[in-house]
């Protein structure tokens, strides 16, 4: 799959941050600073040394007290994008896997952020982190972040499981303030760490962070468990563990467990004030992030 020759059609959607984000530069975002920009933000009283341009004379004619303007700032945002490359992400339908869907759909969020002339990197991960760049918005970045997409698409890894909670402490305690933190995986992890999954959440919304996370999925056979009436062999791909039995007589219980699991994700994520997109890969990547961008552009 060569991630370099692709084109994702963004139109005019914008990807803005829904809380202040501290970037380098003006942008689209609004700031924790204050500045003289282009939004009104409140007034203040003047000061000696003040500059005389920012005053507000008509409150000063109505009150003959000298007040200073105060502007939100605007400023571009800092997207980091972190990948599951553990083994159970190459599981693939119709020749596309989970991994290479997620590299599609990082592709195409890095093409709108650089669009929009906002700062992005990139974070592979599994049992800890691989790979984690410099948080830039050049063309030159943005092609190198590609190339170690298309790199890792190229070279399958053996038998990586995964360590989320360990893995998005790491992110809270490194990324910078007020970033915007975007998760593809599909949290297939080990139900004994999902209370430190839930903890790493919450130690992310401290640090200030704003969390999107894609959970991507075969939505037939791992999220509706359909499979034809006979015998299969199961293998845990990131254990290699083996298990033989027909789908028809567990699937009652497969289902109960998975949905009850994503009820309990979706319940935190709502708590958190995360957004939880499910992400199948049977889907176009195209639409699914056009509609999630349309939906939260229209509640910002």
């Amino acid at each position: 799959m060569i991630l370099s020759e692709l084109q994702f059609n963004t139109g005019n959607l914008e990807f803005l941050a829904k809380q202040v984000v501290e970037g380098f530069i003006i942008g689209l975002h609004k700031s924790p600073f204050h500045g003289f920009s282009v939004e009104f933000a409140e007034h203040r009283l003047y000061n000696p040394g003040d500059n005389l341009k920012h005053v507000d004379w008509k409150v000063f004619g109505k009150r003959d007290k000298m007040f200073v303007k105060r502007f939100e700032e605007e400023t571009n945002l800092r997207c980091c994008i972190a990948i599951d490359t553990s083994t159970s992400m190459w599981l693939a339908k119709d020749n596309i896997s989970k991994l290479q869907f997620s590299c599609l759909g990082a592709t195409a969020i890095m093409q709108l952020l650089r669009k929009q002339l906002d700062a992005s990197s990139l974070c592979l991960f599994s049992n800890e982190v691989h790979y984690h760049s410099p948080v830039k918005s050049s063309e030159r970045h943005y092609k190198s972040l590609v190339t170690e997409m298309e790199r890792l698409l190229a070279n399958p890894p053996e038998n990586k499981s995964t360590d989320l909670p360990a893995v998005l402490h790491q992110l809270a305690e490194t990324l910078p303030k007020r970033s915007l933190l975007i998760v593809f995986s599909d949290f297939m992890d080990d139900l004994e760490k999902e209370e430190d999954f839930y903890l790493a959440l919450q130690h992310l919304k401290f640090m200030k962070q704003e969390i999107i996370i894609f959970q991507v999925g075969d939505g037939k056979q791992e999220w509706e468990f359909e499979f034809e009436n006979r015998p299969y062999q199961f293998v845990d791909l990131e254990t290699g563990a083996k298990l033989k039995l027909n789908p028809k007589e567990v699937r009652p219980y497969y289902l109960e467990a998975i949905s009850a699991y994503n009820q309990r994700l979706e319940e935190h994520c709502l708590q958190y004030n995360i957004d939880l997109i499910k992400t199948d890969i049977q889907l176009d990547i195209n639409k699914i992030l056009e509609t999630y961008l349309i939906k939260r552009n229209k509640l910002m």
